[in-house]
């Protein structure tokens, strides 16, 4: 079964974004923050950590892991500096998920189990992307939640 909307609410309760470390998804982490900030809601950072889909050598499995986990490390870490620098006038309630999997179906399920009211992605900074889809056109053709697609 789908989502189901509620009409005549005060705004979204929960909002997803999914953040990679790139320029464009800390630009959708800074305006989903704002978003949160004015609406009262819970801002959920999600990194998906991919999996290695093979190894072709030894230990490169172990080493994929270690790093996508020193990524998601740094990524809260940012967070949590950026939260700390904005102090109590700009106080904005956010958690941090880590979820594996490919960065679509990473966010799907994560904003289904977080029952997220809106998801907000940064624009793809691939060129291939133009040709076989976004995650950001993926996100929106699933028509679970309202998609925000920031540059």
């Amino acid at each position: 079964m789908g989502a189901v909307f509620e009409y005549g609410t005060d705004g979204p309760k929960v909002i997803v974004v999914g953040v990679d470390g790139s320029e464009s998804s800390w630009r959708a982490a800074s305006y989903a923050g704002g978003l949160a900030r004015r609406q009262g809601s819970l801002l959920a950072v999600v990194y998906v950590q991919p999996l290695p889909t093979m190894a072709f050598a030894p230990g490169l499995s172990a080493a994929m892991a270690e790093t996508t986990s020193q990524i998601a490390e740094d990524i809260v870490s940012q967070v949590r500096e950026r939260a700390e620098l904005l102090g109590d006038v700009f106080r904005v309630r956010w958690e941090f998920h880590t979820v594996a999997g490919d960065a679509f179906g990473g966010l799907v399920r994560a904003a289904d189990e977080l029952k997220a009211d809106a998801v907000v992605v940064g624009a793809s900074e691939h060129a291939g992307h133009r040709f076989i889809g976004s995650l950001a056109v993926r996100l929106v053709k699933a028509a679970r939640w309202p998609v925000t697609v920031v540059p």
